[in-house]
């Protein structure tokens, strides 16, 4: 055979083979295109100044993440988002070829990019680890904070009566509302039913109005009517009396029992339903610790997951007012209904009062008010049986706890059942809510036991104006210890909330209060450096504790909390850097986007 005849044969055959790889690449290709355009819910969102702040210490910050269905498919630059997705065919052809063509390539075969503004930043979904759901919507119906008399509580009352005709037309329709402080007004003394009768229009009416704490109600002359006779003391709770021992029309803690309040229609729970997720999903929440369930609220929320009507997702801690066991009320709910959206697998227990009512429990009267040390709302003996009992069920506990008294006796409580190898921390994840007032010695106990300590920074900044002068200079040194807390906790674990509401429902108010020690206004009782500003914590600190750390407080933190492959895509997009920023712009930060399961709940994208 002659060379130009060999050269001939190897270029057809060159040229077969060619052919075949190019029809194989093609098959290739369109097999991809079609698997991918048929696999249309996946999108990578991506920001050109990587401000996709993951809270994940392996890639703190981020180009882009890509969502799968209600999954994070993977993170990290655009290139490699896109090429870890395609056959090792099509990654390594992506590799060869000049960007334009990988451009072209990259479009053709469909994938959703969006970009968001070079100002925002995304961040993963942000829980509130301690709120009140249904009572946040009661609230905004008659929302008394910021009332600096009780002449303007009487007026807002006036002004609802008149907005509500049915109310005006009826004054045997109870009035209720929520948000008073008489820290905030002359004198900072308590109210009396009197005052709730000084105008003509509310004379006569069943008016019933909680403290902006939830743990002391003012009542009108006409629900004392209705009660009746009282007894003389409440176990946990306080008749307000004066000197001739005559109700003056305020009940504290447990007393509150005592007020005929109707319960709450099924119509009344939806709209205080649709308020609260109207509201939390417009400030970028997609998780709450709801921490007072009570089986009526369980129940209603159940229902609400079984008929993918819960847009968020919510950890309930189930509540019954009793001395005695009642779990058997509390039903065990994991990733319940059609969304997997709802946990029922936590309990709340109530040790004591608030500081703002003289409830909260102390070692030593308080200073303002010496005749008191506050209360117990149960007896050690009572809280011990409950504790162990919800521990043995397989229940998670969780204690609020105010003054030293009271957060001493539980750690107490849960330092038997650990020592004792009853109990394991790790697993068990017990937690006390609020952690305001601590011993030096149980600041370092909770860490070394290792319960969680749940806290909202937002207490620390309302309550900063009365607290020294209530605690003195001693005892306020353990008080609202954020950092501290942090530092002696063994995972360095601490979830953040808010309590609304006792406290507003967006988050960025607690992350603001946080890492400034600091009132909306910029002020403090210590100046503008912050009050008691070595208890501050980080922005990353912060962060962390209303996302992973919620997380992880919840028994979720390998499902959510960062933005990592295999995690749920939850997250937020805000319209300004609240990690770099003055401090100053952080509260006038704006949610573009609330997104959950990979879905826009809230804004767009």
């Amino acid at each position: 055979m002659s060379d130009e005849k060999a050269l001939q044969d190897r270029t057809k055959q060159h040229s077969r083979v060619q052919s075949w790889r190019v029809w194989l690449a093609g098959l290739v290709l369109a097999g991809t295109y079609l698997a991918l355009k048929l696999n249309n819910d996946q999108y990578a969102i991506c920001s050109r100044s990587q401000a996709i702040y993951t809270v994940d210490d392996a890639t703190p910050r981020a180009e882009c993440i890509l969502v799968k269905g209600s999954y994070i498919q993977d993170v990290g630059s655009l290139y490699q988002v896109r090429t870890r997705r395609l056959p090792p065919f099509l990654s390594s052809l992506d590799a060869r070829l000049p960007s334009s063509w990988t451009a072209r390539l990259w479009s053709w075969i469909t994938l959703n990019v969006t970009y968001i503004k070079s100002t925002s930043i995304l961040i993963p979904g942000l829980a509130d680890a301690h709120a009140h759901t249904l009572e946040y919507g009661y609230k905004m119906e008659l929302q008394l904070d910021g009332s600096g008399s009780i002449q303007e509580v009487v007026d807002r009352i006036k002004q609802y009566i008149v907005s509500h005709p049915d109310i005006h037309k009826n004054t045997s329709a109870w009035i209720e509302g929520m948000g008073w402080d008489q820290t905030k007004w002359p004198g900072a003394q308590f109210p009396t039913a009197s005052d709730l009768a000084s105008d003509s229009m509310l004379n006569g009416r069943p008016i019933a109005l909680r403290r902006v704490d939830g743990h002391a109600t003012w009542v009108s002359p006409r629900v004392l009517k209705l009660m009746g006779d009282l007894p003389d003391t409440v176990d946990g709770g306080l008749i307000v009396r004066d000197q001739d021992g005559k109700p003056t029309g305020v009940f504290v803690d447990n007393a509150m029992a005592l007020i005929p309040i109707p319960a709450w229609s099924e119509e009344q729970m939806s709209m205080y339903f649709d308020t609260a997720m109207r509201d939390a999903l417009a400030h970028g929440l997609t998780s709450i610790h709801d921490a007072m369930a009570t089986p009526n609220i369980i129940d209603f929320i159940k229902r609400k997951a079984e008929s993918g009507d819960l847009p968020i997702r919510m950890y309930l801690m189930g509540y019954v007012a009793s001395d005695d066991y009642w779990g058997a009320q509390v039903p065990r709910l994991v990733d319940y209904g059609r969304d997997a959206r709802l946990n029922v697998r936590s309990i709340k227990l109530v040790a004591d009062g608030a500081l703002g009512s003289w409830g909260a429990a102390m070692l030593e009267p308080y200073l303002d008010n010496p005749n008191t040390k506050g209360f117990m709302l149960h007896s050690s003996a009572v809280l011990t049986k409950l504790v162990k009992a919800f521990h043995d069920d397989g229940f998670q506990v969780n204690v609020h706890c105010i003054g030293d008294l009271a957060n001493k006796e539980v750690l107490d409580i849960f330092e038997r059942l650990i020592v004792d190898g009853q109990a394991n921390t790790t697993t068990w994840r017990p937690r006390i809510e609020h952690a305001q007032i601590m011993t030096e010695a149980d600041l370092q106990r909770i860490g070394r036991l290792g319960v969680i300590a749940s806290v909202q920074p937002t207490h620390a900044t309302s309550d900063m104006w009365y607290a020294e002068k209530r605690l003195g200079p001693k005892r306020i040194q353990g008080a609202y210890a954020f950092q501290t807390l942090l530092r002696s906790s063994p995972n360095r674990v601490l979830p953040l909330g808010s309590d609304f509401p006792v406290e507003g429902i967006n988050p960025l108010l607690g992350f603001y209060a946080a890492i400034t020690r600091l009132s909306p206004e910029g002020t403090s009782p210590h100046g503008d450096g912050g009050w008691f500003p070595d208890e501050r914590l980080t922005r990353a600190q912060a962060l962390k504790g209303m996302t992973l750390d919620a997380a992880y407080a919840a028994f979720a933190e390998h499902e959510r909390g960062s933005l990592v492959p295999g995690k749920k895509a939850d997250f937020v997009v805000l319209d300004r850097d609240v990690m770099e920023v003055d401090v100053v712009e952080v509260l006038g930060t704006r949610v573009e986007a609330t997104v959950v399961d990979g879905k826009v709940v809230y804004g767009r994208l």
